[in-house]
């Protein structure tokens, strides 16, 4: 499994130019299916802002598209928001994800295995994104944004309410075309930073990322890890010297008392991917996975301000 370099606009693969490819509990509810939203989802900048009014910080969980099939991702999304996300980070399939550990891999050959494709998934957020309290941000790796064409792509996700999105293979010199069209269609593109990249790649990063800037705790790929460094907390001091932008921290995120710890250092939202990808992936039925995923859901969001 290929390492990651983070000196970038995140952790980019090798050859970057290898293209193989809220508050609180009580005050969300889940929509009823048939029923639409009739507030407007606000983007994630300002969910942010939000959150910094009421002294809050953000849960921001992210699930796998199709795993363990698109019907079951419908379902998670909206208990995700009713559960108290404030922004959820919705994972894109690809069939060589380097950039993330064996819980994500596995997950996204299960995905693809069954069939999921992007068109799969627009059809189905079209249909669940207005039950949804909250903004979604995709994260994909660059080769669906290629094959389908950087403006086609922005207008696509924008049409079915898609409010961000995470590219982990390209680094900073080479979003600025996606940046760009990002901003025409206003999708919030959020770059990433970690701790080996160096203080001026890092303002320059904080500068250009929109939404948010996306701290990785540790060098390497995604997985869930038994304790977060210390040094966390001195780069989200250091990011936040150099914007005034929110940061949340992901990468390693997995437990009540992780989340608790990095608030603590100063984060504006804390990113919980592969314990969340796992529930869902390895219950033994779709139905064992939902409720099984409620339930860390709602110990994450106990443990936050």
């Amino acid at each position: 499994m290929a390492a990651l370099k983070v000196t970038t606009s995140f952790v980019y693969l090798s050859n970057p130019h290898t293209y193989s490819r809220k508050s609180t509990l009580s005050r969300k509810r889940i929509t009823p299916m048939a029923a639409t939203l009739t507030t407007t989802t606000v983007g994630l900048a300002e969910t942010f802002t939000r959150l910094k009014k009421q002294r809050k910080v953000a849960l921001i969980p992210c699930i796998l598209a199709g795993d363990p099939d698109l019907s079951t991702t419908a379902k998670a999304l909206k208990l995700l928001d009713s559960c108290g996300s404030d922004i959820i980070e919705l994972g894109i399939p690809f069939c060589d994800p380097l950039g993330d550990g064996p819980v994500i891999q596995a997950a996204s050959a299960r995905s693809l295995a069954r069939g999921t494709n992007f068109n799969a998934i627009l059809s189905m957020l079209k249909g669940v994104v207005p039950q949804i309290s909250c903004p979604i941000s995709l994260f994909t790796y660059y080769n669906p944004i290629h094959k389908r064409g950087v403006e086609n792509f922005m207008s696509t996700i924008r049409d079915v309410g898609i409010h961000g999105l995470m590219v982990p293979d390209i680094p900073l010199e080479e979003t600025e075309s996606l940046r760009k069209e990002a901003i025409k269609k206003k999708i919030e593109m959020v770059l990433f930073t970690g701790p080996t990249t160096p203080n001026d790649r890092m303002k320059a990063i904080a500068e250009a990322s929109q939404g948010f800037v996306y701290l990785v705790s540790s060098v390497g790929v995604t997985g869930a890890r038994t304790s977060v460094s210390d040094r966390v907390q001195t780069l989200i001091n250091e990011i936040k010297e150099s914007t005034t932008k929110a940061v949340a921290v992901g990468f390693g995120i997995s437990k009540p008392e992780h989340v608790q710890q990095v608030a603590g250092w100063g984060a504006d939202g804390v990113i919980i991917g592969s314990a969340a990808v796992k529930i869902l992936g390895e219950a033994k039925s779709p139905e064992e996975g939902l409720r099984e995923l409620e339930k860390f859901i709602k110990s994450l969001r106990f443990a936050l301000p």
